[in-house]
């Protein structure tokens, strides 16, 4: 298929039709959601059920990828499905308006075989790796803040959202009106899209580790965490 031409070698055709039966939720529609979802459907993953209660204001304008002047005060996952059947109507996109919760996170994560953490704070995040345990399936973590990016990889059971985030840290706003910049926000999204892609290929990637990305002093480093 010339879509998917310049996938292959890095994709192969076997690993080009896997890809098209595979179904990743995506929690957050808005900085590192909005580009993994580009990325993902692009490369050809066939399913995406995306998931943020949120709406478009002005202040998301200098980082998310689907925001716009003409988005502002719709709801992201509407733009997001919009996005999508532009770039690639092969794709089907699940839109689900809403915030993730206790109630439904289990319902969310039904069929899918990976979790994209997309999130903008630490109570919410700690509930999707609780949820994706549960339903026995890896979660991909990135988080961003000014010129920095983090990246990991979390299996079921692994837990490492504990070890990155102190028990003390985690009644707190993470983003708040700290400073986010788009080249941060793109960049640590493409790793996160590459690690979701490996997995659903059964890929080596990331492992126990996090992955950490200085845009500013141009540096990238690997954390062993356990």
């Amino acid at each position: 298929m010339l879509r998917y031409q310049r996938n292959h070698d890095a994709i192969s055709e076997v690993e080009q039709a896997i890809l098209a039966e595979k179904r990743v939720l995506v929690v957050g529609c808005g900085g590192l959601g909005g580009y993994v979802i580009e990325c993902l459907a692009r490369v050809g993953v066939g399913h995406l059920r995306v998931v943020d209660g949120d709406v478009f204001e002005e202040s998301n304008l200098n980082r998310q990828l689907l925001s716009s002047t003409m988005n502002l005060g719709r709801p992201k996952t509407l733009a997001a499905q919009q996005r999508i059947m532009a770039v690639n109507p092969m794709v089907e996109v699940q839109a689900i308006p809403t915030l993730l919760t206790v109630d439904n996170a289990e319902e969310l994560l039904s069929g899918c075989d990976v979790a994209v953490d997309a999130l903008d704070n630490i109570p919410d995040r700690l509930l999707l790796q609780q949820a994706a345990k549960s339903a026995g399936i890896p979660m991909v973590h990135a988080a961003v803040t000014s010129w920095l990016g983090r990246v990991c990889v979390i299996k079921p059971g692994e837990d490492l959202l504990n070890i990155l985030y102190p028990i003390e840290t985690r009644n707190t706003g993470e983003e708040g009106l700290t400073s986010i910049l788009a080249t941060s926000v793109a960049a640590t999204a493409a790793f996160q899209a590459a690690e979701t892609i490996k997995l659903l290929l059964s890929r080596p990637g990331l492992q126990g580790e996090t992955l950490e990305l200085d845009l500013l002093n141009m540096t990238v480093t690997k954390i062993k965490l356990i």
